[in-house]
């Protein structure tokens, strides 16, 4: 595929998607939901205003509480950021809410309608929640495109495999994936040739490949240059137009770039939440957090 086309088909994907998700912005930055529309089967019921719902949830290790009492919503389209102290309970939060930890007790839905409780790990992946970890997990030997073609949201049995094909339109919305990670330039080089934070970049695009409604990011700017970190930033924010956005992160100024809601954690629920700005000036955070 030509630079020309995949640009050509970049555009049409992304007029596509626009007059699908046509809608205002939240303060967030994300898109306004239509909240009062009637849910369609296959789409995450959102019609209350909520993509992600916890509450009272609670898990403890050999009697270590490391999730007490946690309360958390997400609204469409919502860029959010999470922020706290080593042990606050961050990862243990994504891990409960994509299925890696059951906790003792609470309430986690996806949607009005979808109680994650009860699906495991996979099916939630299905559902349509993604998640980046720290440290990227690419395939090293194959291409930037390979890499994305295999992330395709599609039939995974061998024999399918074996004649896949890629449509049209698998293609416009690969091209359309490139040139939202900024890899349109480097469609044929290996994923181990990339440079750090190209190959950040390349797993958040593979995530996206899976078309998932809520996508979380664990510290995805640790180890990055400057120029990489500004650019995961614009990133964040382009892809909070079409779905939500939870970020895990300690880079206060990356924080800041994102200019969105901030919710800090301690000892496993919500301290403060709010604006950087708010939650900076928050004595409560300053002690536990920030005066470190």
């Amino acid at each position: 595929m030509t630079p020309d086309l995949m640009e050509a088909g970049a555009e049409r994907a992304a007029r596509a998607k626009g007059m699908h998700h046509a809608g205002g912005s939240t303060e967030s930055g994300g898109r306004s939901a239509d909240f009062g529309r009637i849910a369609t089967p296959g789409e995450v019921d959102v019609t209350h205003g909520r993509i992600l719902y916890l509450e009272d949830v609670s898990v403890s290790f050999d009697g270590f509480k490391a999730i007490n009492k946690l309360s958390l919503d997400i609204a469409p389209g919502e860029l959010r950021c999470i922020i706290g102290p080593n042990g606050a309970g961050k990862t243990t939060m994504m891990d409960i809410i994509t299925g890696k930890t059951r906790p003792d007790e609470g309430t986690v839905f996806f949607g009005s309608t979808i109680d994650l409780l009860r699906h495991r790990e996979a099916d939630i992946a299905q559902l349509g929640i993604g998640r980046k970890f720290q440290k990227p997990t690419v395939f090293e030997h194959l291409t930037v495109f390979e890499n994305l073609e295999l992330a395709l949201k599609t039939n995974k049995g061998v024999r399918a495999s074996m004649l896949f094909r890629l449509d049209s339109a698998q293609s416009d919305r690969l091209a359309e994936v490139l040139h939202t990670i900024h890899l349109s330039d480097s469609v044929s080089r290996l994923a181990g040739n990339l440079s750090h934070g190209q190959k950040q970049w390349l797993e958040i695009g593979m995530l996206l490949m899976q078309e998932p409604d809520l996508l979380l990011v664990d510290e995805p700017v640790a180890g990055m240059t400057d120029a990489e970190t500004e650019r995961t930033a614009e990133l964040l924010r382009h892809i909070a137009q079409t779905r939500s956005v939870i970020v895990v992160e300690h880079d206060m100024e990356f924080v800041r770039a994102l200019g969105v809601k901030v919710t800090v954690l301690h000892e496993g629920s919500v301290l403060s939440e709010g604006s950087l700005e708010k939650v900076q000036a928050d004595q409560k955070v300053i002690e536990v957090y920030l005066g470190r």
